[in-house]
């Protein structure tokens, strides 16, 4: 029997149901749901299957275990205790790429990262027999979180974040990530044989990430993590079968009606080229047009957008009125739904409609809103038919 282990995926606050729904869809056992992390047990060949293929985690971590510490001396002891040559092999190039603190004693990332360092070497000197470690090996970054007095440490298996898809080359101002996209889709009942409009789509993110969907691309089909070179704790094989199953499940033939506006031309341009390099590209269409020219002829169809906001872009005097233009495009959508994040928090005013759900949702420091207009249910297929 394989062993398990517990590994651990970051995502943004307010997303923690949608990464648990997907861990779960990949057959995995849930061991904890906390603020803005799921924890699950899993084999070595999760590791790779859960970097490959969930699309709203920000990485993957492996456990190597809590810690109590209120001072310097105790987490040095903790830490220290754990069995590290179980992950470090005697060639490995560790550090302590994070630390945050959270109401805890010990609040100083620098100094953390400091001592946990060192009580890694002082153990590893015990075991390996050595005094210097040439750390020429394969990477190994460690993350250590405080939350009142309690600390998890963690050894991150993804590397660059898996919102790094490999496909954004281009981008907008303040474009949304690729991971919170995905997960704000999936909290939609949004399937591919559904329209799908983005009026604010930037360098293409709602619009791409939906197309994957809808052809079945996992998100890490076509990058690399940098837990391929442990090979003490991941064999190379459970890496190619994982993106072999990847590659098995793609169906891009399929037909779709997935939509993105921009107002500015070379932000389309930009959004094109990313469908291309994302492999979508013929399952999008891209337009400059603006807010104020959104129409469409189907029934039940679906805006998702991340309309401007203010914080980054525009001079929020401006807000009104294009949020005005936003309440009126959607009063032309008759029995569509629509979905809004934002953070400005007159936005249900000047759409002129009360959100059917509201999300508070973190999009990195900035608290933003999800509002939800959910449309009716499209008439049920009768005889293979429908609408």
């Amino acid at each position: 029997m394989k062993e398990l282990l517990e590994l651990m995926a970051p995502c943004h606050f307010g997303l923690e149901a949608v990464l648990k729904r997907e861990i779960q869809d990949l057959g995995y056992e849930i061991g904890s749901v906390e603020d803005g992390r799921v924890t699950f047990l899993g084999d070595e060949e999760a590791i790779a299957v859960a970097n490959v293929f969930l699309r709203s985690a920000e990485r993957i971590l492996l456990k190597v275990g809590a810690v109590h510490a209120e001072t310097f001396d105790e987490l040095f002891e903790a830490v220290k205790a754990l069995p590290w040559e179980r992950y470090l092999p005697q060639d490995a190039k560790f550090w302590v790429a994070k630390a945050t603190s959270v109401k805890s004693k010990l609040f100083s990332p620098s100094d953390i990262q400091s001592i946990v360092k060192k009580a890694i070497v002082e153990r590893l000197k015990g075991v390996y027999g050595i005094e210097w470690f040439r750390e020429d090996g394969a990477q190994y970054p460690i993350r250590i979180c405080f939350m009142k007095d309690e600390a998890v440490i963690g050894l991150d298996t993804t590397g660059e974040s898996l919102h790094k898809r490999g496909y954004r080359k281009l981008t907008a101002k303040a474009p949304i990530s690729e991971t919170l996209a995905s997960a704000l889709i999936l909290l939609t009942p949004w399937k591919r044989d559904r329209i799908l409009v983005d009026p604010f789509c930037g360098s293409g993110t709602f619009p791409i990430e939906a197309a994957m969907m809808a052809a079945n691309i996992a998100p890490g089909m076509n990058r690399s993590f940098l837990a391929e070179n442990w090979k003490n704790l991941v064999p190379r094989k459970r890496w190619y079968d994982a993106v072999e199953e990847a590659q098995d499940l793609v169906d891009d033939r399929i037909e779709t009606d997935i939509q993105g506006y921009d107002i500015d031309g070379e932000v389309i341009r930009a959004a094109r080229e990313n469908a291309r390099l994302a492999g979508v590209d013929h399952l999008i269409h891209f337009q400059q047009r603006s807010v104020s020219e959104l129409r469409h002829p189907k029934k039940y169809g679906f805006v998702i957008t991340n309309p401007p906001y203010g914080e980054r872009i525009e001079d929020r005097a401006n807000l009104p009125e294009l949020y005005r233009e936003i309440g009126a495009a959607f009063g032309r959508l008759d029995s569509w739904s629509e979905y809004v994040i934002t953070s400005y928090d007159q936005a249900e005013k000047y759409i002129g409609r009360k959100a059917d759900r509201n999300r508070k949702i973190y999009n990195g420091m900035i608290k933003t809103y999800y509002y939800q207009f959910i449309g009716p249910r499209p008439p049920k297929k009768r005889n293979g038919e429908g609408a």
